[in-house]
């Protein structure tokens, strides 16, 4: 094999044609693009200036729980701009499952392998991020959000009407050598003043109020799973559904609001699972939760519980605001409807109760099967109708939203704040503005062609019309908003 070697005039920005001749055969061009450092990409980003992330683990295999060691590059148009120690691990349940383009949980650490605030695109310090993907399974040809940008347009439209969501940026990703398109860098929901804003809690606090996070979610596998191979978290769908005391606390009512007479922490997907609803503990943590914390916090929801089912909405007096931040809840509800979020309510749903606070909901999380993605619900039916739509679902939407929904008093915030932020934040020109950009950012600088040139195997994404369908969604949703809300 002959290598001919051109001179300097040959060499474009940092990418360096070779040309290799096999016996007598035509030379092949193969370009490698390099860093300014002389760091190897697995692909030509040409001057790309989505940021490009190149993450090795040194050889060791990635586990789902706990992490290991790795090392961080960012580029931007081939310039390393920053580079950092993680801690990496896979993350996601279903679509850990699902999907051959897997997502990522990072800790920045420093050298002793310590947790460390750290500072990404501009967005405030932290330790914990998440890389999130797309599902893409390539046996059986289907692909959740063709147009990559559904997370992205949920949380910018909660952070316009003023409700924390997570923040983020649009990246490509290469890991160990193989590149695997795009992904969104984005902020862990977690307890911080700039994240989720509420006071600390620990085992010395004397003030048992708060602050705590709890989760409406699937559970986490314990401590006992760490270390187990990647074959067993592939296949670990009991876990999903292995709820204990260390980890939760249920609901003391039913789906319908009527009192439950079975006990709790039955095992796995057992026949009445549907009708329960489990808090988990995200913060404190399960690990780190006290006992006198458990039994505040499930006491406070109780009272809640109990004065929402037991107010005369005929009356002019609540009792259950007493317990609920009644604006918080409105603006999950009108986040979660626009955007469709079909796993909302029932699962990655996030509730927070600060010190000598009240319940609020949110931020909202998740949408990877959002907007028009799932045919679960019809198109224009309320999403908080889950439960007439999907029978026997081991997570079904809690009473809390039905009943709300028979208030005339709420319904009338929903109303107001709705027609409100139609006539601002929500205007037609501002949701097609939100797509519009997302698209031109990744189309203009070559990310979406070099991503489905990775994962499009036969499976046939028009990345045009996903996004056409995208924007006549979300035309199409608020306008159906408009008439339904509009007639309460």
């Amino acid at each position: 094999m002959l290598i001919r070697i051109f001179s300097k005039s040959f060499l474009l920005s940092s990418t360096i044609i070779l040309f290799l001749f096999v016996s007598c055969s035509d030379p092949v061009e193969k370009p490698v693009s390099k860093g300014d450092d002389g760091q190897v990409f697995a692909i030509d980003t040409k001057e790309s200036e989505i940021p490009y992330l190149v993450i090795s683990t040194g050889g060791k295999e990635i586990p789902y729980e706990p992490g290991v060691s790795a090392q961080m590059k960012i580029y931007q148009q081939k310039k390393l701009i920053q580079e950092q120690a993680i801690d990496l691990e896979y993350r996601g349940k279903t679509s850990f499952r699902l999907s051959d383009k897997k997502g990522f949980n990072f800790e920045t650490i420093d050298g002793t392998g310590e947790g460390v605030d750290v500072s990404f695109f501009g967005m405030p310090e932290e330790e914990d991020w998440r890389l999130i993907g797309h599902v893409v399974n390539l046996n059986d040809k289907y692909i959740w959000d063709r147009s990559l940008i559904y997370n992205h347009v949920g949380y910018e439209l909660s952070r316009k009407i003023g409700k924390y969501a997570s923040r983020g940026q649009f990246v490509e990703l290469e890991v160990n050598g193989e590149y695997l398109g795009v992904y969104y860098f984005c902020e862990k929901p977690k307890r911080d003043s700039n994240r989720i804003d509420i006071k600390s809690l620990n085992a010395s606090t004397t003030n048992l109020s708060g602050g705590y996070i709890l989760k409406i979610d699937k559970s986490d596998a314990g401590p006992e799973q760490d270390n187990k191979p990647l074959s067993y978290f592939l296949n670990n769908w009991d876990d999903d559904a292995r709820y204990t005391s260390a980890n939760s606390f249920r609901s003391n009512f039913d789906i319908f609001s009527k009192p439950i007479s079975f006990p709790a922490f039955q095992p796995p997907y057992h026949a009445d699972q549907y009708l329960e609803t489990y808090f988990t503990y995200e913060y404190p943590k399960a690990e780190n939760i006290t006992e006198a914390q458990k039994e505040y916090i499930a006491q406070y929801v109780d009272q809640f519980e109990n004065a929402l089912i037991s107010d005369d909405f005929t009356s002019s007096s609540r009792t259950y605001t007493n317990f609920m931040e009644v604006d918080s809840f409105v603006d999950y509800f009108l986040i979660t409807e626009l955007c469709r979020n079909v796993d909302a309510y029932r699962i990655s749903t996030f509730v927070e109760k600060d010190r000598d606070g009240k319940l609020a909901m949110g931020p909202i999380w998740d949408m990877n099967i959002g907007f028009d993605e799932t045919n679960r619900i019809p198109i224009n039916d309320w999403v908080v109708k889950y439960n007439n739509y999907v029978s026997n679902d081991p997570w079904m939407v809690p009473f809390w939203w039905q009943r709300l929904l028979e208030d005339p008093i709420f319904r009338q915030k929903v109303k107001t704040r709705w027609q409100s932020l139609r006539q601002s934040e929500l205007n037609k020109v501002m949701l097609q503005k939100v797509v519009d950009d997302a698209k031109t950012y990744l189309e203009t600088n070559g990310a979406v062609s070099r991503n489905y040139a990775k994962w499009d195997q036969g499976i046939g994404v028009n990345y045009d019309q996903s996004i056409q369908n995208l924007k006549v969604y979300l035309t199409d949703r608020s306008s159906w908003m408009d008439a339904e809300i509009g007639n309460w």
